[in-house]
């Protein structure tokens, strides 16, 4: 069993060994360990640990951007009404053409953190309008159906990948993500 093999098996493990129901329940983790996630099926853990597995090397910014993922597409974003932060989003342009996959996240969330470096702590999966229209029936990944970014003219579905979301692994604002430490930033609302 490779190494990749045996780290997947381990998250799907660890993920499944809750008795929990709550279907995006996640732990606190430090640093850059991912929270483990509870109450998911297999199928999903499987997927996120696969998620978990292709951005691991991307807590280093700079390798992050050699992948591809060097277009900055928004400031620093929080939510005006306090529902909490997304950081930095970066974009793989080039995966911006309609289809979603599980291993090719279009975006890349970081938050600023005080000694000036940008911490990796979720994905997030868009479409465009322009390939689903605002009136189709919702994208669906993970087991979960994107959402309507009106603002941008996208569906859009975030995967808290490396930092703990009290408000859950796929909700779009973490309470605990903070632009405090952003020189560049926007207050907006995501619907």
């Amino acid at each position: 069993m490779t190494r990749s093999a045996k780290m997947l098996t381990a998250l799907a493990v660890l993920a499944g060994c809750s008795g929990q129901t709550a279907a995006s329940r996640v732990n606190a983790s430090d640093g850059n360990a991912p929270p483990v996630v509870q109450g998911l099926s297999a199928a999903i853990q499987h997927d996120v640990a696969v998620l978990r597995a292709v951005t691991a090397p991307f807590h280093d910014f700079d390798q992050a951007r050699a992948a591809g993922w060097s277009a900055q597409i928004t400031p620093c974003m929080t939510d005006p009404g306090g529902a909490g932060g997304m950081g930095f989003h970066y974009g793989k342009v080039k995966l911006i053409d309609g289809s979603v996959h599980v291993d090719q996240p279009q975006l890349l969330l970081f938050e600023p953190e005080q000694n000036g470096r940008l911490r990796l702590v979720a994905a997030e999966y868009i479409i465009p309008y322009t390939f689903v229209p605002r009136s189709a029936a919702p994208p669906v990944l993970f087991g979960q159906e994107f959402q309507q970014v009106d603002a941008f003219q996208l569906w859009g579905l975030h995967v808290w990948a490396w930092k703990n979301n009290p408000s859950g692994l796929f909700a779009p604002w973490n309470p605990v993500v903070t632009c405090a430490n952003a020189t560049a930033q926007v207050s907006m609302s995501h619907k």
